[in-house]
């Protein structure tokens, strides 16, 4: 059975929103698509600034 208190964290939703500002962010900086930052995010299974700007890096050097 369900408890009625259970509610949905706002955290969580808050969390969601800053990452998408953060990936809005990283896109408009190193003018890539948020596409991109997101499938790097999900490739490299961490949303470390650092860590993504990094494979960004790497990517631009390939083209």
């Amino acid at each position: 059975m369900l408890a009625k208190d259970s509610k949905p964290a706002p955290a969580a939703a808050q969390s969601q929103a800053v990452d998408e500002a953060e990936i809005d962010y990283l896109a408009r900086r190193h003018r890539v698509s948020p596409a991109v930052v997101r499938e790097i995010i999900r490739r490299t299974g961490s949303a470390e600034r650092s860590a993504v700007e990094r494979e960004i890096r790497k990517g631009m050097m390939r083209r």
